[in-house]
């Protein structure tokens, strides 16, 4: 298997210790919360691009692409914990 390196045109213009906030900013939040600030903090730093979101916060491309997608049509998608937590 051959492992390619992921070269992108523009790398975001953050500080260590801005990636460093922003990933403990997306850990304090529940919900679809972290989703959706994830979504947008990739629109804002990463061209939009969740491969990019991934190597650069550490965040799973799969859930970044999944926030871009909630954000692009405006429906949150609640997970089956939703149903679960005893709050009515």
């Amino acid at each position: 298997m051959c492992m390619q390196s992921l070269s992108f045109q523009s790398q975001p213009s953050l500080t260590p210790s801005q990636i460093a906030d922003l990933r403990l900013a997306s850990s304090k939040l529940t919900g679809p919360a972290p989703r959706s600030f994830e979504a947008e903090m990739t629109l804002k730093y990463c061209e939009g691009n969740p491969l990019m979101a991934e190597a650069v916060f550490g965040w799973g491309g799969q859930t970044v692409a999944f926030g871009l997608a909630e954000s692009r049509s405006g429906l949150i998608c609640l997970g089956a914990q939703a149903a679960f937590s005893g709050r009515k």
